[in-house]
């Protein structure tokens, strides 16, 4: 994944397996934090992230055209920034990736799946608040 320094501009290539990790940019040397935003992502990043990432994954499944997801997305943004560093969001567009919402059977969006070690933890539809979202994470966390 290509993340932005906040100090430089840097674009600093991050392995996916370490984006729940503090890194540093390559040429002014600035941490470079977890990931705190939702990551956009298509079928390829997302099974690359899914296979390699050790923290609990939270995925939204939406689209531009649903007001419910619209409305959901402010509270992804906030469960993304309060769990970074022990979480990774990934934000998945059923319209632009049809496959992947019925690979993990998406009748209504949005939708959430929470992912530990490549296996469904939870899964639910409608609108959620952050807190909520966090506390499918935090339990993510503590399974073995």
């Amino acid at each position: 994944m290509i993340v932005a320094c906040d100090r430089c501009g840097r674009q600093n290539r991050v392995p996916v397996e370490r984006l729940a990790q503090e890194g540093r940019c390559g040429a002014c040397h600035a941490p470079l934090g977890p990931r705190a935003k939702p990551i956009d992502v298509d079928a390829a990043d997302f099974d690359a992230i899914v296979g390699a990432v050790k923290v609990p994954i939270l995925v939204d499944f939406w689209a531009a055209w649903c007001a419910p997801c619209r409305m959901a997305a402010p509270e992804v943004e906030k469960t993304a920034a309060a769990m970074a560093g022990k979480s990774v969001v990934l934000k998945v567009n059923t319209e632009l990736q049809p496959a992947l919402a019925s690979r993990f059977h998406v009748q209504g969006i949005p939708h959430f799946v929470v992912l530990r070690d490549g296996a469904v933890v939870t899964q639910q539809s409608g609108l959620v608040p952050s807190a909520r979202m966090t506390e499918w994470l935090e339990a993510a966390s503590r399974r073995s």
